[in-house]
């Protein structure tokens, strides 16, 4: 084991002034990572009365100020406000002669690159686009979740290795995204995250009205283990009715989704077709069962059940 004394992160070179604009669920939690890495988090902008707890909770001691003053303290500047607000934000800071030269801007949004911030690179600012790939809950648990998640990073290319640094300082792992690829990059984030929270509130929902007790339970071990194994073989991991082509079972299911829970059915049907379409092209799915299968999933249904309405089968 290793007792050589560690040297105080505070006493590291370089050391950066961090302020906070817009105080949601992920600015505050980027500032205490960076916290972590001997970085001095000054100010911090929050509007709300949630937003002011969060602060609170996530930098104590750290004063809430104006967007202005945020940058006028800081070095280091985070942008942490919704995708459709930050060109706007970035302009006006950039033409009130908030930003200074020198200072690096770093946004989180998924959706934009570094040009977002031209307005402010015109005035001297250093640009830097970091999106953290996780889902955030406004409290200290996402600090810890930052350990080794990927960051969408976008920079000039001169930044790229300051970008990376900061990225790796917060325990994350760097990827680097074009600016063209922006766009495309959180689109795929958005389908895997955002609409599998749909997916299992929904699949929990009917559990619930099945009967079941305790449907969190029932579904942890089954979506831990239907996760790992699509990060691990892909398509090659699809099981279920609709890969083996079980149209009967199908028909029963979208019968009892109009019974029961008629706005899931477009939902199920949607992803059903583009399962069959998966699973038939990796040749899982045979071609002499596609055919009535997607007849199911094609053809509007009244709930009556269409084509041999048998019971469902497990997963």
């Amino acid at each position: 084991m290793n007792t050589t004394p560690q040297p105080d992160p505070r006493d590291r070179p370089a050391r950066l002034t961090v302020g906070v604009v817009g105080a949601g669920r992920v600015g505050p939690a980027l500032a205490a990572s960076l916290q972590l890495a001997g970085h001095r988090p000054v100010a911090v902008s929050a509007v709300s009365d949630a937003s002011r707890r969060r602060a609170e909770e996530m930098l104590p001691d750290v004063p809430v100020v104006p967007p202005a003053e945020v940058l006028e303290r800081s070095e280091l500047v985070l942008l942490t406000v919704p995708d459709d607000a930050l060109p706007e934000l970035v302009t006006g800071l950039a033409e009130t002669g908030a930003v200074r030269p020198g200072q690096l801007l770093v946004h989180t949004s998924g959706r934009y690159g570094a040009k977002v911030l031209d307005p402010a690179l015109r005035v001297g600012a250093l640009p830097l686009a970091l999106h953290p790939a996780m889902t955030f809950t406004g409290t200290p648990v996402d600090v810890q979740r930052l350990a080794g998640c990927s960051f969408g990073v976008t920079a000039p290319e001169e930044l790229r290795l300051a970008a990376e640094a900061l990225v790796i300082e917060m325990g994350g792992e760097p990827e680097w995204i074009a600016e063209e690829n922006r766009p495309l990059y959180h689109a795929a984030l958005a389908l895997g995250a955002n609409h599998l929270v749909t997916l299992v509130a929904q699949s929990l929902e009917l559990l619930r009205t099945a009967g079941v007790g305790a449907p969190d339970r029932m579904l942890g071990p089954l979506l831990g283990a239907a996760l790992d194994n699509a990060l691990r073989s892909g398509d090659a991991a699809l099981t279920g009715p609709v890969a083996r082509g079980d149209a009967g079972t199908v028909a029963a299911h979208v019968a009892e989704l109009h019974r029961h829970a008629p706005g899931t059915v477009a939902g199920y049907l949607a992803m059903a077709r583009a399962t069959a379409d998966r699973a038939l092209a990796h040749g899982l799915l045979k071609p002499e069962l596609a055919e009535a299968l997607l007849g199911v999933l094609a053809g509007p249904s009244d709930g009556a059940g269409g084509p041999g309405s048998a019971p469902g089968d497990t997963p």
